[in-house]
């Protein structure tokens, strides 16, 4: 039986059983010595040490081993066997008996133990009286019930706290698992954050530069003066995109927002599209403009930056049309422009053979990074689009309560 949950409890029972056999022992020492039976005394005195030498044994060894512990108890049982037959003072030796059967023993072991010890010892009260009273049936019958039932409730007290152990145990598992979880997704959320701002910023910025040099070089043998504008737009573009760099590393809001409104910021980038691309850009606002959260105004302007991009990079598009429309219970944006459109499910499937551009002319991570934008808000990003039909990119978010106002 284990002790290591109750092992406050169980030594304090363990002291108990050790006291009751020593003050057993010692009454039945004083009446056999008091009856002149020096022999029977001198097993007496040598049951007492083997058992005192078991328990320091025990003691220090912390956890007795069964190997040794069933050997040492089949000798007290010998012992006490011999010392029940010699005299009746020391059948009652057999009360703590009991609770060693049932402590050092399997159950299923310790039970019949139990059972033939409390024969053992009403037979030794009838070897000696020629016959037994029901009291003297009854009380090692009594002593046995009690130290079994008494071990039962060990038993059934030890069940339910090592329950509850493993529920504790459990619990504290999940809690770290938890913490785990939660350690990962705050990661997985900065790292989607990031990715998101790269591509809505650097990766459109360098787009517009490559697109830029590209006019640059093609423009220099015939008017280097236009080749040398390019290049200053390049460097302008380049300017811009480091500062975006810094801002979103610190988390802090688009520059174009800094120092303007939203409709001012989404005017400002509409323009510098339209002058780093062939097409005619042009920017609109319906409705009567309403004060919104930073969270908002970021996520309408990077949502814008990434339709311009995906117009001016893939669309090839003459006419592109930024509107933002302020209604009573939501805010919308809308970019169109009459490009050649694409298949909006196919976007993002691999390309149709080797050196090809994949569908719709982009990995397609832009529109996701748009939708999750929205999402994040509460809001919904459609994209309707065919081929040679051109495209429009519509974000719709819930107007907020006028608590969680900028």
């Amino acid at each position: 039986m284990r002790t290591d949950l109750f092992s406050p409890t169980m030594r304090l029972l363990g002291w108990a059983v050790h006291g009751t056999f020593l003050v057993l022992l010692a009454i039945a020492l004083a009446r056999v010595l008091h009856d002149e039976q020096p022999w029977v005394a001198a097993g007496g005195l040598a049951l007492g040490a083997g058992y005192v030498g078991g328990v320091l044994w025990a003691g220090r060894d912390r956890r007795p081993r069964p190997s040794l512990a069933r050997p040492w108890l089949a000798l007290l049982t010998a012992g006490w066997a011999a010392l029940a037959l010699s005299s009746p003072e020391f059948v009652w030796l057999a009360f703590p008996l009991f609770f060693l059967y049932l402590h050092l023993l399997p159950l299923p072991a310790a039970l019949p133990g139990v059972v033939l010890l409390t024969a053992a010892a009403v037979g030794a009260v009838a070897w000696h009286g020629g016959g037994v009273t029901l009291a003297e049936v009854l009380g090692p019958t009594i002593g046995a019930s009690v130290a079994t039932l008494m071990a039962l409730a060990y038993q059934a007290l030890y069940r339910e706290s090592e329950e509850r152990r493993l529920l504790i145990e459990d619990l504290v598992r999940t809690r770290e698992k938890l913490v785990e979880v939660e350690s990962e997704a705050a990661r997985l959320t900065e790292r989607e954050r990031l990715a998101r701002e790269i591509h809505d910023t650097l990766a459109q910025g360098m787009s517009s530069i490559i697109l830029l040099l590209r006019a640059a070089r093609r423009d220099l043998g015939g008017d280097p003066g236009a080749a040398l504008a390019r290049v200053a737009e390049a460097e302008q573009a380049a300017a811009e995109n480091l500062e975006e760099a810094r801002h979103f590393v610190r988390a802090l809001a688009p520059p174009a927002l800094q120092q303007s409104s939203l409709t001012d910021a989404l005017r400002r980038i509409t323009e510098s599209a339209a002058a780093r691309s062939q097409a005619r850009m042009r920017f609109e606002v319906s409705g009567a403009p309403a004060e919104l959260p930073v969270a908002y105004e970021v996520a309408l302007l990077r949502i814008a930056q990434g339709a311009l991009g995906n117009a001016a990079g893939h669309s090839g598009a003459e006419n592109v049309r930024v509107t933002l429309t302020y209604l009573d219970d939501m805010v919308m944006l809308d970019v169109f422009d009459d490009g050649r459109g694409f298949d909006p499910a196919a976007v993002g499937r691999p390309p149709a053979g080797p050196g090809k551009e994949p569908h719709g002319g982009g990995t397609g991570y832009g529109l996701r990074a748009m939708r999750d934008r929205a999402a994040a808000l509460g809001g919904t990003l459609t994209v309707e689009s065919a081929p040679q039909e051109g495209t429009a990119v519509a974000a719709t978010l819930p107007m907020p309560g006028d608590g969680e106002r900028g």
